[in-house]
């Protein structure tokens, strides 16, 4: 797929791809302080609309905090970036979500921190990281346990169908894969660490819409395509129901946090999916960016998921440039979200290598499998 074919401002380009990780990486931000609160709690702290903005931290005047979700997110960019040509992304993402897993059970970067990512400090940082995630990434890192037939519970984690899928795919959407390949690429990924059905194509779907979007297809489109896609597979009856639950909530009238929790509550997967695409339809058909992103946090669920994979969603639709400014001026891992989008943009669409092998050297490590 020739994406700047269909983009054919560059500028436009980098905007939303730009937008995308920015855009997760603000809702992450804007969720994060309120998890695991219930909308009524939200609503006794700070007031009948929730949170309007980035809260407080410890800290005063430090960056607003990311999460795993923005972690996670960014070392499946690596991951992609540091693949071989025309390889199975799953042992590179494999030893990139490994890296990632260093972050968590360490301070610092090690000496021999492994390629540029691994080298930021602000990602060694553990913020209630998935479960799934890290006890999925334990055994991988006994031996690299690949993906089994779609359809079919994984072998890690067979019966987890957590959110921890969706929230770190959007980079397959950015690729340039076209639909096909993203769909799979995600939903083999999402294996690493969840077997579910429901977890991985839940991680496919999102990837297809953001490489839609980012391709040039109007949200509405995207998502029922997406629907369409979904009824070709074995498994993927909750998926298709809940993304079905966002349009149809969305016919209901104006959105409340009421409504997003007819949607769901973001824990697993499908959940996250679907509140993320009712948000962005709001955003979509209204052009409020900003009311989009609060819709997507400001309930009684996985608060920092829902916003992480609303805001990729959000971004990838309308770009950087119509995120708010303040928020993306103390959001914590600014510069290397740019920079990273930016890679991305320069290996997958450009075919540009020569100013990334440095930081992102290719993956080409034997694996030995459990």
């Amino acid at each position: 797929m020739n994406r700047l074919a269909v983009v054919q401002d560059h500028e436009k380009l980098f905007d939303r791809v730009r937008g995308t990780l920015l855009g997760g990486a603000i809702g992450d931000a804007l969720g994060w302080p309120i998890e695991f609160l219930a909308l009524a709690q939200i609503r006794d702290r700070y007031g009948a609309s929730g949170v309007t903005g980035y809260l407080p931290g410890p800290v005063p005047d430090a960056p607003q905090a990311i999460t795993d979700d923005t972690q996670m997110t960014l070392f499946t960019a690596e991951g992609l970036l540091r693949c071989p040509a025309g390889a199975d992304p799953a042992p590179a993402l494999r030893n990139a979500y490994l890296r990632w897993r260093d972050t968590q059970q360490q301070d610092k970067p090690a000496p021999d921190a492994d390629g540029w990512l691994a080298q930021q400090q602000f990602l060694y940082a553990m913020r209630a990281p998935g479960r799934a995630c890290m006890n999925g990434l334990r055994r991988q890192a006994e031996g690299y346990l690949p993906a089994l037939d779609f359809g079919e519970p994984g072998p890690v984690n067979p019966s987890s169908k957590g959110c921890g899928t969706v929230m770190r795919s959007a980079p397959f959407g950015l690729a340039g894969f076209g639909p096909d390949r993203a769909f799979h690429a995600a939903m083999r990924c999402a294996q690493l660490t969840h077997g579910h059905p429901t977890a991985y194509l839940a991680a496919g779907a999102f990837a297809i819409l953001i490489d839609s979007v980012l391709s040039g297809a109007e949200l509405p489109i995207a998502v029922q395509d997406t629907i369409a896609r979904l009824t070709t597979m074995p498994a993927a009856a909750e998926t298709i129901t809940a993304l079905t639950a966002a349009l149809t909530v969305t016919q209901l009238g104006p959105p409340t946090p009421e409504r997003v929790e007819q949607v769901g509550a973001g824990w697993v997967a499908e959940e996250c999916l679907a509140i993320a695409v009712y948000s962005a339809l709001y955003a979509y058909r209204t052009g409020d960016v900003r009311g989009g992103l609060l819709l997507a946090v400001n309930h009684s669920g996985d608060s920092d998921s829902t916003g992480a994979v609303a805001g990729n969603l959000i971004g990838a639709v309308h770009g950087v440039s119509a995120l708010p400014m303040e928020w993306i001026a103390t959001l914590e891992g600014r510069d290397e979200l740019f920079r990273v989008a930016d890679d991305l943009v320069l290996n997958f669409c450009y075919n540009d290598r020569s100013a990334l092998d440095d930081r992102y050297p290719l993956d080409t490590a034997p694996l030995t499998t459990a």
